[in-house]
């Protein structure tokens, strides 16, 4: 097995200097460092971490905080947590994900008192968010792959959920949609102030204001049933519906079976929309979903290097970073049905004068 001495004596170093590169404690010229890293790879030199860390009073480990939350980790989810190990394993550094009571400060405390790791990543953010305001207070390093409402001086990046709605929206009126309806996630996500329902439903409320038309909008329990009970309770209310914008796709089988009970089809019948979502949730369903997909490639990379640059000082050129969804058109989107032409029309006569009849 080889040791610091091997690696050394290849690199033609003293084994301090192998410690310097590995630690960081001391500067080295960056032809020793190069020299010294490329006979660790060329012996399969694995270093201790722990000693490393008692070296360095570092560990180079990371926690990306991901609360209990009823959803758990769905497909999205995990494509944030996989891309930010890449990028961590990339920087040399170990990443562990931490799932907690997002309400117990007290295990987030532990976790940065005891310096178990170097700095986190905190996922799931809320408006106003205890985690951030504890981790500000104690000057812990930290990233957001979210926003709280104050972000004076914090590094994160988020998806802009204005612009994502817009599209959603500006797609199916260009399909001549104009009784639009958005299924959010849970009223319960709402109250507690979870930065994506809180600007999903305030973005879809202003743009439907923008061009006259009703906001029609309902909560929805992250699951099957209530995805289901969803659906049948908004064309009770509003039967010229004729498309659906939806943040909320643990929610869509259910929805899908409703129209289908119905004898409907998507989407002759009704159009369907998932934002915030990933390609293999569009790509899974039938048909598949048209969906305006979140970068989570991309996100939990930007989380992780964000963090990174902190720990070592980086100059950052941009730390505050917004990205869009990408609008993926499928086959869950089409023109404004007939059915819906017909009621309108039925509509109109029944409310005309019977003079005029």
């Amino acid at each position: 097995m080889p040791t610091m001495t091997s690696v050394a004596k290849r690199a033609g170093v003293a084994v301090s200097t192998v410690s310097y590169a590995l630690n960081g404690t001391r500067p080295i010229s960056e032809e020793t460092r190069q020299r010294i890293f490329k006979a660790i790879e060329e012996l399969g030199y694995k270093p201790h971490a722990l000693a490393r860390g008692l070296a360095s009073k570092r560990s180079r480990i990371i926690a990306l905080l991901f609360p209990n939350t009823d959803r758990g980790l769905g497909f999205t989810e995990l494509e944030f947590v996989t891309s930010a190990a890449n990028a961590a394993k990339e920087n040399q550094y170990s990443l562990v994900l931490w799932s907690y009571d997002v309400h117990d400060l007290n295990e987030l405390r532990q976790l940065t008192q005891q310096r178990l790791v170097d700095g986190v990543v905190v996922m799931e953010v809320h408006e106003h968010d205890a985690r951030i305001d504890m981790l500000r207070q104690i000057e812990f390093p930290f990233s957001m792959i979210g926003r709280s409402a104050n972000m004076d001086g914090l590094d994160y990046v988020d998806i802009d959920f204005s612009q994502t709605v817009r599209d959603a929206v500006d797609h199916l009126v260009e399909l001549g949609h104009t009784e639009i309806a958005f299924v959010n996630q849970s009223r319960a996500a709402f109250e507690a102030g979870y930065g994506p329902v809180v600007r999903t439903q305030a973005a879809f409320e202003q743009i439907m204001a923008e061009r006259s038309h009703d906001p029609i909008a309902r909560f929805c329990r992250t699951e099957l049933r209530a995805g289901y009970d969803a659906f049948n309770a908004l064309l009770d209310e509003r039967p010229d519906l004729t498309a659906i914008i939806t943040m909320n796709e643990r929610a869509v089988p259910g929805m899908l079976h409703a129209i289908h009970e119905r004898d409907w089809s998507v989407p002759d019948d009704m159009s369907l929309v998932v934002i915030v979502t990933s390609s293999t949730i569009g790509e899974m369903m039938i048909p598949p979903l048209t969906t305006l997909e979140a970068k989570t490639v991309g996100m939990g990379r930007i989380g992780v290097e964000l963090l990174i640059n902190q720990l070592e000082g980086r100059p950052q050129e941009q730390s505050q970073i917004l990205l869009p969804c990408h609008l993926v058109v499928r086959r869950s989107t089409g023109p404004r049905p007939a059915r819906a032409r017909a009621l309108a029309r039925a509509q109109r006569q029944e409310a005309a004068p019977s003079s005029t009849r």
